[in-house]
Formats: C-alpha cells, structure tokens, sequence
C-alpha cells in the first residue's frame, strides 16, 4: 500500500486509450518507412562506392561472447566505464539481450530469477516491482540505474531498448554514494545501429503484443545514429479483473563528433495502467492462508480503478578523449514517475467483529480470514531524481608500476511529491468468499500533493588501480559524500533535516595466476537512506536517518576458454537494523542493534559446448539480527530470506535440425520466514520452465519464432512474503503461463 497519483488528461496529452494506441502504431510505421528510405539512399551511395573505387578486403577478427550469446566479459555497473568482469573485485551478473528474448521477458521480476541473490520483496501484480539483493531490500530512491544513472525506482522499467541488465551484489557506496546495501540494478540501452525488427507475441490468456525496433546509422562517415523502440501491449492477467495495458516509446541517439568526441542521448516514456493485485496477510497474525487461489483479487470493488504509472527517463553523455591516455566524460539524467492509485486495498481486520480472537493484532487478516476493505486513493505521488556527474580516467606510470585513475564529481536530488490523500475503511469480506460483497467509496475528496521529501547529495570520489605486476593489483578508491535531506509536512515545516558527511572507502586486492583466473578479497562501506515508518507507528510516516553498512568479500573467477565464466565468493555484510519496535505505547520505528548477511554465490554463463549455453547460479545466505532490543527478533533467519536459492537456463541448439533449439530453466527457493520473530515460514518450492527457439527465413528475412512455458507443472507457491512500510503481505506466484511470440527481421 503506497500513497500514488492519478494523471490528469492535460498531463497525458488528454488522449483516449484507443487514440493513443493508433498514434503509437502510426509512430512505428512512420518510423520504419524513414529509415527504410534511409538506408536505401545509403546502400545507392554505397553501390556508387564500390563502383568508382575497389577496396582491399579487411579481415576483422576478435574475441568474446558472440552476440546472441548469454555471456558478457564485461560491465560497467561496478566501475566508471566498461571494464573486464574478470578484473572487477565483485560479484556481478550480466543478463544478455539474447536471454531476455528466449524468455520472453517484459519484467524485472523475469530478468532477476536468473541470479540466485536476488528475490521479490513486494512485487505485487499491477503495481511496480521491488527486490532485494543478499537479502537486503533495494532502496527504490537509489538502488536502479540507467546506463549508469540514477533513476526512481517506483516504476517497471520497459525492456524493450535494453541491450542487457546489470546486477552488481553487495556494497556499491563507492559507485552510487547513497545506495541500499544489497546492491545496484543497472539497465544499459540498446545504441543505435542499422536494424529493423518487429515482434508479435501473445500468450495463453489472450494478452496482445506489439513492438518495433527501428534504427539506422546516417552521414558521410556513419557519424550519426538513431534507434527507436516502441511497444504497446494489451495485458491479460492472470489474476481476474486484473487486466491492463502498456504503451512504450523510446529513442536513442548517438553522434560521433569527431574521433575525439561523442555524444549519446535517451530518452524513454511509458504509460503503464493494471489493476494491481493485493497480497494476502497472516490469518491472526499466525497462520498461512490455505486453499486459496492466484487468479482472486482480494476486495475486488467495481468503483475502483488501475493502478496508473507514467514515468520518464532521459539520460545525456558527452565522452571526449582527451590524449592517448586521458579520457573524461560528463552525464546529466532525469527520471520522473508520476503513480495514480485508486484501489480497494485489502488490509487487517480492526474493523471487523472476529478481529482480536486470539490475540490477533489489527494489521493481519482475523484467524477465520476476514479483512477489512479500505478506500484507497492518493492523487499526484511523484517521484523524480535528478543526476550530474562528471568523470576523468587515464594512465600514469610510477618506475614499473603503473596506474589506472579515475578522479570524479556528483550532484543528485530526490524529491517526493503526496498528497495525504484518502485511506477509508468501507467493509468487511472474507478469503473465501467465492462473492465479493460490494460497498460504496468513501465520500471523501483527497487533497493535494505537497512536497514531502527533498534530499540532496554531494560527491568527490577517487579510485586508484595499482598494478605492481601483471599478476598482482591492488585497487583503492573513496567516495565524499555530503547529505542534506529534509522531512517536511503540509505546510512546508520542516519535521526532520539530516547534515551527513561521510567518507566512504573501498579496497581490493586482486590476483590473476594466469590470464582468464583472478582471486580478489575486499573491503567497502556504504551510506543508506533511512526507511519510512508505518503508519500504525508512534512516530508514523517519519522518515529515519541514513545508516552506514560494512561489508568484506572474498572471489574467484575463471574464463573457461574465453566461453564460459565461472565464479565463486563468499561474504559478510552488516548495516544497523531497522524496524517497528515494541514499547509501552505501542511500537516505535527505530535504528537498534544489528542485521549481518553472511553467504556464498556461486555462478556459471556461456557456452558449454557448440550445442548448449546457459546461466546457473546458487546462493547460501544466513541473515540474523542480534542486540536489537526486542529478544524475539534475534538470532534466526530473517523474514522473507531462504537460507538455499538455485536458478539456472538454458538453451540446446539440436545438432540435426536447422534453426531448432531447447530451451529450460529450473528455480528453486528454500523456505521462507513471513514475520519478524521467525516462528512462521511459506514452504520450499521448485519450478521448472520450457520452451522452443526457432530460426528461419520468411521472404529472405531472419524470423524467430519463440514458445515458452513458465510454471510447467502449474506449482502453487508464495513467491514472496516480504514487508512493505513496516506491513507484512504474502504474494502467490503466476500460474503456468505459456507465451507465443513471431520476431520478423526486415
């Protein structure tokens, strides 16, 4: 349950749906007609090229993943540019452009099955997606990226422009400065180049999906580069009275000014609205809910409305090569989401007569399932972070030791806009109830947004790697970090300012044997926002002050004939532990004691042989808190994390049919504790994925044909049962799903 916005029809260009739908599709054609003529002018010139002048043939060779391959050697999640995985002193996962379309993924909650670390942590259907990493929950403010780029994280970023997703593990204060524990998430966007594509899906509920990937490259040198992706999808959930729809456009623009200088520039925009599914709660705050179905909306009312979501991201960087040795860059970036929530949110019983039997406290569900309905409207949520930042990379020589630098300056700013909106209780239902009783809304009007939070942050950051032989290197680097945040109410007051000035340090060493080995340890800290607390909380709403988080690690990674790589570490982190707790008056939402996340990753991407490449990937993480002043909370497996995490996909090209390949994914999850004190958990589960991968030709034109069943044997399970503003909510998984998409390149 948030506090959200609805767009008024100014703001959305105040189109109807349907119209919107027609200009997108008249925006994907018009589009491919340009860059058809484009290119067809270009291929003239070219054809008058060859004729007034014969070149030499060049041969080009090179090394690395092949590009439809689920491998990448490189990322820059963890540096301040492209860097070699293998020299990188931290756990990072890449997944491809190629394994996002095997499988079909429209999510994020798709993509990060792939890394054993990382698990939902409320990621309702038809609301945006959060996660945790290690066990840590990510910090929506700051813990999502593009290309680098701090974006807000109160959306589902459209996939359709990636070229891959980046998932850096653990610590990234260095990096980002003011960032979650559990690590980064970093979307990089397709570049432009000569490409025309489009992509015809639907699946086994009759949701409909349309997307374009148009692109070309243009001038006397191919100094210029446009790519545009568009998408609309018509979406039919699982979950009844759930449906929505999706539009999405993007561009991409690239300009090579000269061969010292270029300019990158994008900009995306999606309007995204669905009914959003709300979780279940503890029957009595004891028990988990039995024989209950994914496909119910719980509190189902016909006045309420979906969930609406528009967001904006823009990024624009400058990268100028200054010398041989000397390269610097600057980015600027905004991201802008604006939530409308008009729902019926399903929560407690405090209302209810069978509420108190047994102890049970008004935030859960009563023992015999029933839940008290709530009129849940809050206008004009926005949320925007905007980003400059600046950077200057080269190489010095000391005698035989040589150096790789990299000197930097930030600017970021958060802000969020609430209203205090409409939270009314209008009835009582129960789980089972097969006919949702209907009540009438709440007469009340919310009232408008205010500004409710502003932080700003200020940054110098430095990182030297040292490199004494080719074997050994020892990396040291620190970010400067100076925090002003304030908390403000409905007239502007301030109710809390934070000053924090912080230096946070990273070092690694890193080994390298042999070319494709390396062996790291290292050692990092990290700056946190404060969380919010809950609104049953004596200190309701207030927003807690940011915490410094310490974390040592140990790796080791291999390039298994420059196909398959493969890596193991081990780690310890700790962060000061956050949560509602329990006195005299009530409960207080406090910083007290400690939370520590110990465990070993291991992972696997590439090819195994010339037929089968695939990503595998396993977790062990014990996460306990310890002195936090309420005994019941220490000591044991904290809420919503498996101790056990598994995952792997792959692909099998079939050796004797042209085109056809295999395609399967296994996930496995441990038990899952669902409250604080542990003495409640969801059961283990395991979930097997298939599919099909076929290539052909369709009027001399690559087309891909692709089938995918998700939840093959149709597994009932709780795929999270974490905390959201201090509530707990338990979420069933999708059911089995099969998916049928065309891709027709032109």
């Amino acid at each position: 349950m948030t506090n959200t916005k609805k767009i008024s029809p100014a703001s959305d260009g105040g189109l109807p749906v349907h119209t919107k739908r027609k200009l997108l599709i008249t925006l994907i054609a018009a589009a491919t007609a340009h860059v058809a003529q484009a290119q067809s002018v270009d291929d003239q010139k070219e054809a008058k090229t060859a004729v007034d002048a014969t070149m030499p043939t060049i041969t080009v060779t090179g090394s690395g993943p092949a590009p439809d391959s689920y491998r990448r050697n490189t990322a820059s999640i963890a540096t301040f540019g492209n860097a070699s995985l293998l020299d990188t002193p931290s756990s990072i996962s890449v997944i491809t452009r190629a394994q996002l379309d095997d499988q079909q993924s429209r999510l994020l909650s798709e993509v990060v099955r792939n890394d054993a670390s990382v698990g939902d942590n409320y990621a309702p259907v038809g609301y945006y997606e959060n996660f945790m990493i290690r066990g840590f929950a990510l910090d929506l403010a700051s813990s999502y990226q593009i290309n680098g780029m701090s974006i807000a994280g109160e959306q589902n970023v459209a996939l359709e422009n990636k070229e891959s997703v980046e998932i850096l593990k653990g610590l990234a204060g260095l990096q980002s400065g003011m960032a979650a524990p559990g690590g980064l998430v970093n979307y990089v966007t397709k570049r432009p180049a000569d490409v025309r594509s489009v992509t015809l899906e639907t699946d086994s509920r009759g949701s409909r999906y349309l997307a374009a990937d148009i692109g070309t490259l243009f001038g006397e040198r191919k100094q210029f580069g446009i790519r545009i992706n568009a998408a609309h999808e018509d979406l039919h959930s699982y979950v009844n009275d759930a449906d929505g729809e999706r539009s999405f456009a993007s561009l991409a623009a690239d300009w090579k000014i000269s061969s010292q200088a270029r300019l990158q520039f994008d900009a995306e925009y999606q309007h995204r609205e669905q009914r959003s599914a709300p979780g279940y709660q503890l029957l009595g705050g004891t028990v988990v809910p039995t024989n209950v179905s994914p496909s119910t909306l719980l509190g189902a009312q016909p006045w309420a409305k979906p969930v609406t979501i528009n967001s904006v991201n823009m990024n624009l960087r400058l990268d100028l090569d200054l010398t041989p040795d000397w390269r610097a860059s600057v980015a600027a970036s905004r991201s802008r989401v604006v939530i409308d929530d008009n729902s019926a949110f399903p929560y407690g019983c405090g209302y209810g007569t069978t509420c108190g039997e047994g102890g049970t406290p008004a935030r859960y569900f009563s023992a015999n399932g029933d839940f008290d309905i709530y009129d849940y409207r809050f206008p004009d949520d926005t949320r925007r972070n905007d980003q400059l930042q600046a950077t200057l990379q080269g190489k010095v020589a000391t005698g035989k030791i040589s150096h790789d630098l990299t000197f930097g300056a930030s600017m970021f700013r958060r802000t969020v806009s609430q209203s205090d909106g409409v939270n009314e209780y209008v009835g009582s239902d129960n789980i089972y109830n097969p006919n949702p009783i209907v009540y009438a809304p709440s007469p009340l009007t919310p009232d408008a947004s205010y500004l409710r939070l502003d932080s700003r942050q200020k940054a110098l950051f430095a990182v030297d790697r040292i490199s004494f032989t080719p074997q050994w290197q020892l990396i040291a680097g620190a970010r400067q970090v100076w925090v002003n945040e304030r908390a403000l109410d409905n007239t502007g007051t301030a109710t809390r300012t934070t000053d924090k000035t912080l230096l946070l340090p990273q070092v690694a060493l890193v080994y390298k044997p042999q070319a494709d080995l390396s062996l790291y340890t290292s050692y990092s800290k990290g700056l946190t926002m404060g969380g919010q607390a809950p609104w049953w909380t004596e200190n309701a709403y207030a927003f807690l002050p940011p915490t410094v988080s310490h974390q040592i690690e140990a790796g080791v990674k291999y390039d298994w004939r420059d196909q398959l790589s493969l890596s193991a570490a081990v780690f310890q982190m700790t962060k000061p532990y956050e949560y509602p707790k329990p006195d005299e008056n009530g409960f207080t939402y406090t910083q007290q004691g400690t939370e520590t996340h110990k465990g070993i990753e291991l992972g696997a991407a590439g090819q195994v042989s010339k037929q089968l490449r695939l990503t595998a990937s396993l977790a062990f993480i014990q996460a306990q808190a310890n002195d936090t002043g309420t005994p019941a909370y220490d000591g044991h497996q904290s809420i919503n994390v498996p101790r056990w995490r598994a995952a792997v996909y792959a692909a099998y090209t079939l050796p004797n049919v042209a085109g056809l390949s295999l395609l399967g994914g296994w996930q496995y999850s441990a038990s899952k504790a669902a409250t604080r004190e542990g003495d409640v958990s969801v059961p283990a589960y395991s979930l097997f994925n298939a599919g099909l991968r076929y290539k052909t030709s369709w009027s001399g034109h690559p087309t891909t044909i692709r089938l995918s069943v998700d939840n093959l044997f149709d597994k009932r399970y709780w795929k999270d049962v974490g905390e959201y503003i201090g509530d707990g909510y338990l979420h069933l998984g999708a059911p089995r799903t099969a998916r049928l998409s065309l891709q027709y390149d032109f």
